[in-house]
């Protein structure tokens, strides 16, 4: 389990899906959306949550497709579907590998951006909580959606239109327990919420995976 962790970290990384690109893309919305709707800062600071969150998930979104199609094109995949290693730990493991190159960089980097957002003081820690709790189920619903199109030629579009609406729940209470927090709101509802989404999607989703990939691979 280790080493298909630190493999595909590796490849992550060399691939240049890690992360570098996440960030990148992180960095460009957040930096284009103050030319879009006005430099005001009262404006800013309240569309700050919505907009800072809408940025992690779809620097998510860049590197789903790499989560498998590599492993699909070398044969490593057929060979990890037929080892001794259960196949729903090896999605469990690459959902991870795809959270620590992707998720956690934006999770780190969040506080960075809230400042080019004029996000209140009081959001920072809710922010990053928030997108802590909530950025490993981007991860694992992202495994799925990408297990779905394994086996499809340049599916990077259908993967996003079938993960896209997967991701609203965890985008709706993510954002919701940023921009309370930073409004000094009651976060404790929609980090429970957040929360239990997450625990479900780790939870169920490696099995509906690993399920979707022994269907693709016969």
């Amino acid at each position: 389990m280790i080493a298909i962790l630190t493999r595909d970290i590796r490849l992550a990384v060399r691939a240049g899906g890690g992360f570098g690109l996440g960030l990148a893309f992180f960095l460009i919305v957040v930096v284009l959306v103050p030319f879009a709707v006005g430099p005001e800062v009262r404006l800013l600071s309240t569309i700050a949550p919505g907009i800072l969150w809408i940025g992690a998930l779809l620097a998510c979104l860049l590197s789903l497709d790499r989560i498998f199609a590599l492993d699909r094109e070398d044969g490593s995949l057929d060979l990890l579907a037929t080892s001794p290693v259960p196949l729903e730990g090896v999605v469990a493991m690459k959902a991870l590998a795809h959270w620590i190159t992707t998720g956690l960089p934006l999770v780190v980097a969040a506080p960075v951006l809230g400042v080019l957002m004029s996000l209140p003081v009081e959001g920072f820690r809710w922010l990053v909580i928030s997108l802590a709790v909530g950025t490993p189920a981007l991860s694992t619903i992202g495994a799925f959606g990408a297990a779905l199109t394994v086996g499809i030629k340049r599916g990077g579009l259908l993967l996003s239109l079938l993960v896209l609406p997967l991701y609203v729940p965890t985008l709706i209470f993510g954002a919701e327990v940023a921009r309370a927090g930073a409004t000094g709101l009651d976060v404790e509802t929609p980090l429970v919420l957040l929360g239990a989404v997450t625990c479900v999607t780790v939870a169920l989703l490696p099995f509906a995976s690993a399920a979707v990939l022994r269907m693709n691979l016969r």
